[in-house]
């Protein structure tokens, strides 16, 4: 199974959420199982609450070819690509508002550390409400 994490802070958030999965599902084919939509304080940095809602499907995609499938989702919705910014002074990276996030949290068994990709992610531990979000959906 794969899961993926969706995020949205701007905008009309839960129609974010709604064309992320449907672009998705179109894509790759294949049916998601969704947990619950938690709203959560902003990590990082100052900002609206974010809408969260994690997704677990199969399909026979290539990890860096969903990344690609991903990050043109997040484009074509209206979040601007750029390279990661990192604070000089904690090393820790700066966060902004996104109309939508999508993270790859889990890809089957495999472990992948890339300079593109982190699987499983490397926050997927930290964050509480991800926790939450894959319990709604474990199977």
């Amino acid at each position: 199974m794969i899961y993926l994490a969706l995020g949205s802070n701007l905008g009309d958030r839960e129609w974010y959420l709604e064309q992320a999965k449907a672009m998705l599902a179109e894509a790759l084919k294949t049916d998601m199982l969704c947990s619950q939509i938690l709203e959560t304080e902003a990590v990082g940095f100052d900002g609206p609450a974010f809408l969260n809602q994690a997704v677990c499907f199969e399909s026979d995609i290539e990890p860096e070819a969903l990344l690609d499938l991903c990050q043109d989702i997040e484009v074509r919705l209206g979040r601007p690509r750029h390279e990661a910014v990192f604070d000089p002074e904690t090393g820790q990276r700066v966060y902004n508002d996104r109309t939508i996030d999508i993270d790859i949290l889990k890809f089957n068994e495999l472990e992948i550390h890339t300079d593109r990709l982190d699987i499983p992610h490397r926050q997927i531990w930290e964050r509480t409400y991800v926790q939450e979000l894959l319990n709604d959906i474990t199977i």
